[in-house]
């Protein structure tokens, strides 16, 4: 079937009764993290809303289960793809497979280092402004005093570790009083994260060489604030705390005054992802290459218990 063919099909079926017969495929990482189950809940409730049968496929952060999704979905023949890439890189194949099948590809949330031409669009924040902006909290709020950062980073060769380290090391760049003095990756778990700062502790004079904590999202930061608590510490004021996706449990940290800033990553990938699959599909109208999604640094100052209840309402 040629292209023109398939978008006058699916065109036909938007404005018919075939409209629920919309099929997308969808490969998500995991649900390492608070921010990615909030991701997979409004993805579900976008595709329920608009009439589309979701095929979901929970990759357990493991590329080669991502790759065997996408197969899977080109050979049930799907009407779109959505996929969360778990690494950047190694997605070529893959992705042309699809496009060789017509099917069109979104990313979500994060990009892969592939030919522009072979996938529609990628929704997602600017990563390395998010590194940037939480970069630049810190810069103001120490004030010119000296302060060594221990970093928890993110999945090693993901886009969001790779983006808002370099994003938050520019940000300190000029800024001779801040050094990052450990660096590790803590996968974008809790668990990993609670470890890896346990370590940092132990080898910076049980934390009191510490002046803050980056880690490239909430739920390393939540625990990391579980193992400076254990060590006898306040996070929060004897360690400050700065971390990205504003999930509810960091807000809830933060109304205890045991973290000090988030960057928001909004988990609403899909709705302008079918919004362009929709424009798409009408008329074979192609969007810009990446949708910019907004980032919002929130502090204490920011009714932190407000926000945490706002979040859990919506589904996160």
């Amino acid at each position: 079937m040629t292209k023109t063919l398939m978008t006058t099909v699916a065109a036909l079926a938007l404005c018919g009764t075939a409209a629920t017969a919309q099929t997308v495929g969808f490969s998500q990482i995991g649900s390492e993290s608070g921010w990615r189950a909030a991701e997979t809940t409004l993805t579900r409730q976008q595709a329920e809303k608009r009439g589309y049968q979701l095929q979901f496929s929970d990759a357990q952060q493991r590329q080669e289960n991502q790759i065997a999704a996408i197969r899977s979905f080109v050979a049930q023949g799907v009407d779109a793809i959505l996929l969360a890439p778990v690494v950047a890189t190694g997605w070529d194949s893959v992705l042309q497979e699809a496009q060789e099948a017509e099917i069109p590809v979104v990313l979500l949330d994060r990009r892969v280092d592939s030919s522009e031409d072979l996938y529609l669009t990628a929704v997602g924040s600017d990563l390395v402004h998010e590194g940037e902006v939480a970069g630049q909290w810190l810069v103001d709020q120490v004030e010119g005093e000296d302060c060594r950062i221990v970093e928890l980073q993110g999945t090693t060769g993901s886009s969001p570790a790779i983006d808002r380290k370099a994003g938050f090391e520019a940000a300190i760049a000029d800024h001779e009083n801040l050094e990052i003095v450990r660096s590790q990756t803590g996968d974008f778990t809790r668990a990993q994260g609670k470890e890896v700062m346990e370590s940092f502790l132990q080898a910076e004079n049980g934390g009191a060489d510490i002046c803050a904590l980056y880690a490239h999202n909430d739920d390393m930061a939540v625990g990391a604030i579980q193992a400076i608590k254990e060590a006898g510490l306040a996070p929060g004021e004897d360690i400050l705390v700065v971390s990205i996706d504003a999930v509810p449990d960091i807000f809830q940290a933060m109304a205890a005054g045991e973290a000090n800033a988030t960057v928001e990553l909004t988990p609403n990938m899909a709705g302008p992802a079918f919004d362009a699959l929709e424009a798409y599909w009408a008329d074979g109208t192609e969007p810009e290459k990446f949708i910019q999604t907004e980032s919002r640094l929130y502090t204490q100052a920011d009714d932190p218990q407000g926000e945490y209840d706002r979040r859990k309402d919506l589904g996160y």
